[in-house]
């Protein structure tokens, strides 16, 4: 087999249909979509659910019960073998640190340790939960665990916001 003698299986390639390519094409004057309408003009259709004005019926139907989509927490997970790659022995491991060297990006509430990896150096962990695999990892390398601080948010004061303009 040489590179001037490859071609597609048989079957794979199919001719293009060409629309609107006069009545004589099988295809020529209205292409295929009929007389006249919404479907038959360029840059016709309807979005997922449109029942032509009618009030669709996910609008229809009421809504009830809890959803907590919008108030859960986001959780980032961290391996044990990142850790042993990117510190130092002895280094103190939490959120900021692992923002400092990219292994934590964008927006989170909460960071989980897990035991994917290989641990020889000691850290100082700090982080919200720890697999039980990691822990036994980090302890067995001779690491120390601690708690994080709480998140707090602070409400903004209507004065504090006027002085920052």
């Amino acid at each position: 087999m040489e590179l001037h003698n490859l071609k597609p299986n048989p079957g794979a390639k199919h001719r293009v249909k060409r629309l609107g390519a006069g009545e004589s094409s099988g295809q020529g004057k209205t292409a295929g979509k009929g007389n006249k309408g919404q479907k038959a003009r360029s840059g016709s259709g309807t979005r997922v659910g449109f029942e032509g004005g009618q009030m669709p019926l996910h609008r229809r139907l009421p809504k009830r019960g809890f959803n907590n989509y919008d108030f859960r927490d986001k959780w980032n997970v961290v391996n044990v073998g990142d850790l042993d790659d990117r510190f130092e022995a002895g280094a103190t491991v939490d959120e900021a640190s692992l923002r400092a060297c990219g292994l934590v990006n964008g927006p989170s509430d909460k960071i989980k340790l897990l035991g994917d990896g290989e641990v020889e150096k000691s850290f100082k962990v700090v982080f919200h939960k720890v697999s039980k695999t990691a822990r036994e990892k980090i302890e067995k390398a001779g690491g120390t665990f601690g708690d994080p601080a709480p998140k707090t948010r602070t409400p903004v004061k209507p004065e504090d916001a006027s002085t920052e303009a």
